[in-house]
């Protein structure tokens, strides 16, 4: 499977979106400094992901909610209970 996710920083409350085929890595990854980007902003939490079977669709998913302000908008939304 492939995942799109989010996670939200402890620190800051800042959201990042990103893809993995291994979820569960990805966000220890994230947590122990391994991207030069989150680094800064730990610890995170996972708050939302969508799973698919398609590599090249959760790549486009992903694409959408990091350089599409209406689609990263309207997911905001939906996952922090906003507007």
């Amino acid at each position: 499977m492939y995942y799109v996710y989010v996670i939200k920083s402890q620190k800051t409350n800042k959201l990042y979106f990103g893809f993995s085929n291994n979820l569960k890595r990805r966000l220890q990854e994230h947590n122990a400094g391994k991207s030069n980007y989150t680094r800064r902003f730990r610890p995170w939490d996972l708050i939302y992901y969508e799973a698919y079977a398609i590599e090249q669709i959760a790549r486009n998913r992903e694409e959408q909610l990091k350089h599409h302000g209406r689609v990263y908008t309207q997911l905001k939304k939906r996952i922090l209970h906003e507007g």
